[in-house]
Order: C-alpha cells, then structure tokens, then sequence
C-alpha cells in the first residue's frame, strides 16, 4: 500500500475514535512528517485528498482542521452502503446469518460490506476504522467477546456523534444502549438442562464459553435448572473456557471425566460445533451415545441433524435473525419506524442424542 494511503487510513483512524473530533487541530504537515518519517509530499497528498473528501478542512494561515460535519452529512449521492461486522463469516451459524442480512439489503436497495474480527478485541477495532472509513448508511455489529468489555467503546461513540445507526446481533455491549437482535440464551440453557433432568439425569455436566455473554447467560439458565428441579449441583457440574481454549480445554477435560468416579450421564453444550468435537471424544472412550451418556448442542447448526448421532438442540433463528437486523436498520436509516430490541425465543429440538436413564 503507497505511503500515503497508510498515512490516510492513520488519520481517519484518530477521527475516527475520537483523538481529534470534528474543529480539533491536527498536527502541522513538519510534526506529522517527523512523527511517521514520510516526505513532506507523502503528507501533502495524504492531507489534500482528506480534504477532498470531506473529512478535513483547511484555513489559510491557521492550519489543517477536523471537519465539524459529521460524516453521515457528507455523503454524496444515494448510494446505499451497509457494513456487517461478525465474530466469523463463512464458519459455523455465520453463513446464513449473512445470507438473511445480505438478501433483505438487496431487496431493498441497499449494498453489503462484510468484516469479520476472528473474535479478536484488536481486529473489531481494525474493522471498525476500516468501515467508518467507507461511506456508510449504517452498521450491523456482533460484539467480540461481549462478556470482557469494550475497549472500542470511542468508536461506538463516534457511529452516535456522526448519526451513523448501528444494531447489534447475539448480544450487546454492557456500557452501550443501542437497538440488540438476540436469542433468550439464559432459557435455551434452561431447557436443555431440564430436558436431561427429567430423562433421570442427575450427572449433568454443562460446558460454556466464558468470554461471551451468550455463554455466560447459557450458564445462568443450566443453573437455573438445576435448582428449580430440586437437584443438587456440583462445583466439577461446570467446565468454562475462553475461545483460544475451544479446540483443546473441552476434550482434556471431558477424557479427565470420563476416566473419573464422577463420569457424567448426560452432557450440555455451549453450541452444537463443541458437541460434535465431544461426540468424537466419548466415542473414543469406547462410549456409546445416548447408551452411556447423552448429549445436548445448541443454535440447530446443519452439522446438528447431519451428525452420526443426529444431536437434540436448540433452535437459533439464523437468517430471520439476519432479515430481522437488516430490516430495523434500513427502517431506522429511512425513518419508518423507531429501533427496537427484539428477543426471540429458542425452542428444544429432541433428536437421537438423548434418551431416559434405564433405572428410572
């Protein structure tokens, strides 16, 4: 990339978390120079075409100067932009995320940037200097790791000032108020957990992500069930992982337990992708499922029902979730109609994975 195109995305990056806000002073074209190394030329052109562009302002004999029009009053024409930023893209539930999102836009007018953060704190920045550097009609955003907090928070910040609209899917940040697309997840862990409790299961071992909220409310409702139905509940009951552990910490810990007077009967899981790797472990144990022990995913991804042992589950509106967050955005850009926070309700999808204890 030319080194003034680096320079370029540097400075919207400083608007565009606040460092300098719109009438703030930047730096003389010598400091800049001096900061980056780049020729007084590399500077001028990077500056000019800010300029051209609407993100900059100049006055003669004062200096270079943030605009003070927000950049949603900038745009030219009519067309139509919306940014998608999810945790993955082409993984797991993501893809017909995307399709519902992507086709509701298009029915509409409207065209569709994607970006992904690989659930990385700094890649949801990198994203988000790199959409707000577009000219965007309004954003989709699935938090990064909603259960460890926000340090974009300045960036969210500068979507409101600039009267860019966004809506959040899954989840939202705890410090934001903005309108939120998600799944009741507290009662989806509720219902699996309760499914197995009233098959006879009293050694119920539940896995759960701990750097989202979606698994930590997941958690909350496997609880929940535990102490409505009166059945005691254990320290070793809960395994929690972060996602750099996902492909490691669950299998270690399910062999330590399979291999341990406290072996579970039945297992919950944070999402379908973890049963299926749990699948192959109990397997290897010589274990047979449901027989020795059953097994309960969660979201109703397609490896659900095209797994060996079709797995019982709970739904995860996947493309309405996407229609629905693309719907009440365009409402909301086009004034139809106030955002709103929309949760849907997960329903249990008994398959072959589950079955009553033999005793009871």
């Amino acid at each position: 990339m030319p080194k003034y195109m680096q320079l370029k995305q540097e400075i919207v990056s400083w608007i565009n978390s606040g460092r300098y806000r719109p009438g703030d002073q930047l730096p003389s074209e010598h400091e800049i120079s001096d900061q980056f190394g780049f020729s007084r030329q590399t500077v001028r052109q990077a500056i000019g075409e800010l300029v051209q562009e609407g993100w900059l302002e100049r006055t003669q004999g004062k200096g270079t100067f943030v605009s003070r029009t927000p950049a949603s009053l900038r745009k030219t024409g009519d067309f139509k932009t919306v940014a998608l930023i999810t945790t993955y893209i082409s993984e797991y539930i993501f893809p017909s995320i995307v399709r519902g999102v992507e086709s509701t836009l298009r029915a509409r007018g409207y065209r569709l940037l994607l970006s992904s953060t690989d659930n990385r704190k700094e890649k949801e920045k990198e994203s988000l200097e790199l959409m707000m550097s577009q000219t965007l009609s309004g954003l989709i955003i699935e938090p990064t790791k909603s259960a460890e907090g926000n340090p974009n928070f300045s960036y969210f910040l500068s979507l409101d000032y600039q009267h860019i609209p966004f809506v959040m899917i899954h989840e939202k940040y705890r410090d934001l108020e903005c309108p939120t697309i998600k799944l009741d997840d507290e009662r989806g862990g509720f219902l699996a957990t309760e499914h197995v409790i009233k098959l006879g299961h009293r050694k119920v071992v539940g896995f759960f992500k701990s750097d989202d909220l979606q698994g930590i409310d997941r958690m909350k409702g496997f609880m929940r069930a535990f102490h409505e139905n009166g059945v005691p509940l254990s320290p070793e009951a809960i395994v929690r992982y972060q996602t750099e552990e996902r492909t490691l910490l669950p299998m270690e810990r399910l062999r330590l337990l399979l291999e341990s007077q406290q072996k579970p009967t039945a297992i919950v899981c944070y999402n379908d992708e973890l049963a299926i790797q749990l699948l192959d472990v109990i397997r290897r144990s010589g274990l047979q499922i449901p027989r020795d022990i059953s097994i309960v995913g969660f979201d109703d991804a397609p490896i659900a029902a095209a797994a060996e042992v079709k797995l019982t589950t709970l739904s995860h509106p996947k493309e309405e979730m996407g229609r629905t967050a693309a719907e009440m955005l365009i409402n909301w850009i086009e004034g139809n109609a106030s955002p709103e926070y929309k949760v849907f309700a997960p329903e249990l999808i008994v398959r072959e994975s589950t079955k009553r204890m033999d005793n009871v």
